[in-house]
């Protein structure tokens, strides 16, 4: 591995580390699990979990338009991610192979947070990883600020009724998205 991606990887480490020890600090004694005081304080106001995903329309790789929210035939899978992100690299695979699996319950859409990014980097990164689903560019944040992203990647699950399952802020082993997945798709 490179220098510069043991870096970036220490880095992120350390932010998290960080996070967590902050929100224990400041709320040793309730009994919320300290990702839930994460997701609750990076929130504030925003949108959360058994709340309905706010409606957005983004522009695809293709020039297809694609519209957010709202109820669907599917459950809804929105990966927020980053053409420079290692664990957005180490998920691309997995989220190929999920969308396949469960391409008749669910509709996997990949959003480049391009105002994070470069919008060369990232076509070159779908066609890296070969991405199978849509992807949309969030050319200026909107969307990834509507759901206050702070890390890459944000996975956020919507049932068919449009109302968000839970917001997951980095990367999860396949088995633990496969199970939250389930957890959407499943009557």
């Amino acid at each position: 591995m490179k220098a510069v991606n043991k870096r970036n990887l220490t880095v992120i480490a350390l932010v998290v580390f960080l996070a967590v020890l902050a929100l224990w600090r400041n709320n040793p004694a309730e009994s919320v699990s300290v990702f839930e005081q994460q997701n609750e304080s990076i929130a504030g106001n925003a949108v959360k979990s058994g709340q309905l995903a706010p409606e957005s329309t983004l522009q695809g790789d293709g020039g297809k338009t694609y519209t957010i929210g709202g109820p669907k035939e599917k459950a809804v899978l929105l990966n927020f991610w980053a053409s420079w992100c290692e664990p957005c690299k180490m998920e691309a695979p997995e989220l190929n192979a999920l969308a396949e699996k469960y391409k008749d319950s669910l509709d996997i859409y990949g959003i480049n947070v391009t105002s994070h990014d470069y919008k060369p980097n990232a076509e070159r990164f779908i066609k890296k990883y070969s991405l199978t689903f849509p992807v949309m560019f969030d050319l200026k944040g909107d969307v990834f600020a509507q759901y206050h992203g702070i890390a890459f990647p944000t996975n956020v699950l919507i049932d068919k009724n449009g109302v968000i399952s839970e917001i997951v802020l980095g990367l999860l082993t396949p088995e633990e998205l496969e199970e939250k997945i389930k957890a959407v798709t499943e009557p």
